[in-house]
Order: structure tokens, then C-alpha cells, then sequence
């Protein structure tokens, strides 16, 4: 198993029901044109349902600050409790998609559609391709640019949490000439 894991909080739900929010540490990207990620849940899992039946999720971005809930939320059932109101948590409305809310507290939402499900055996794979992205304005710098690495972003590693740390280098940094003095 590779560590650290995102942990992430996945928004869903069906018409006529709470919405729901269960954390996923095994997300990822997998393709960037289209832009595609994918999230393992295991089926007995309350929103595996909701997710399968309405073929849509928002993968929420969590920060030091949503650290609690984002525990909270892998531990506790939706099929026990209203995660939203137990955390005080706002979900509004997706842009893109029907039934799946974002979570205003978010720095970053990532509006999914499933394009398709991989049985795999503990858990099962959504493949999904990303409508959408809302970010929090608060972390837009004067140029216009997101600044992802302002928002103290969340990792998951053998059953701790941790926000990101120091930057070691930038992409490409190994293979750039020198500048001549």
C-alpha cells in the first residue's frame, strides 16, 4: 500500500434523501483529457448506493480546519446520522450535477459523473469524468491564480493525518540547466 493517501470527503446523494459524505482515502487521477478520477468504496458502505444509483460525486478537498470531520465522517454511518447538520457543514448545490452537493466548507469541489464501475473485490472503482471544479475564492492570489497550496490540504498515512508540508522542488527542477554566473 502506498502512503500518504489524500483524504478526501465525497458528497453524494439520491432524490428524496439526507445527502451524505463519506471519506475516501483511496482517490486519484487518472486521466487529464478527459479529466477523469477515480474513488474505491467498499459495498456495504451507506453512499456506495447512492453513488452507484445516481451515477454521480463530488470530491470535496480537505484542510487541517475539515481534519475532524473528515475523521468523523469515516468512522460514522449516513445510515446513523446526518453528517451535514451533526458537523455543521453546508452542502449546496452542484453546479453540474442532479443530486450530489458540494460542501461550501471545501477549498476545492470536484463535480464527478461515473462513467464506470470496476469490481476489484474489497472495494469497487468509480472511473468518473470531472464536470466541473468549484474553488474558494479566498485562495485566488492577485494574478487570478488558485492557490492550492495555501490551503493546508489533508494526507492520510497509517492512521494519522497530516497537512502537507515544505515544498523540496518543482516540477522539472531536476532536469533544468543552470544559469551561468
Amino acid at each position: 500500500m502506498l502512503y500518504p493517501l489524500p483524504a478526501v470527503m465525497v458528497s453524494c446523494a439520491r432524490e428524496g434523501e439526507k445527502p451524505n459524505i463519506l471519506t475516501v482515502a483511496w482517490v486519484g487521477t487518472v486521466c487529464s483529457d478527459p479529466a477523469m478520477i477515480s474513488i474505491s468504496v467498499r459495498p456495504e458502505r451507506y453512499s456506495y448506493d447512492m453513488i452507484r444509483e445516481t451515477g454521480e460525486f463530488v470530491v470535496n478537498l480537505t484542510t487541517k480546519k475539515l481534519a475532524y470531520a473528515a475523521d468523523y465522517c469515516g468512522v460514522r454511518s449516513g445510515r446513523d446520522v446526518d453528517k451535514f447538520k451533526t458537523l455543521h457543514l453546508t452542502p449546496l448545490k452542484a453546479e453540474k450535477l442532479q443530486f450530489a452537493p458540494i460542501i461550501a466548507e471545501s477549498p476545492v469541489n470536484i463535480e464527478c459523473r461515473v462513467t464506470e464501475v470496476k469490481e476489484l473485490g474489497s472495494h469497487h472503482m468509480f472511473l468518473a469524468e470531472v464536470l466541473g471544479v468549484d474553488v474558494d475564492e479566498a485562495y485566488m492570489n492577485e494574478k487570478g491564480k488558485f492557490e492550492l497550496n495555501q490551503t493546508g490540504l489533508l494526507t492520510y498515512s497509517h492512521g494519522e493525518y497530516f497537512t502537507l508540508g515544505q515544498p523540496c522542488g518543482t516540477f522539472g527542477y531536476s532536469v533544468r540547466k543552470r544559469r551561468k554566473k
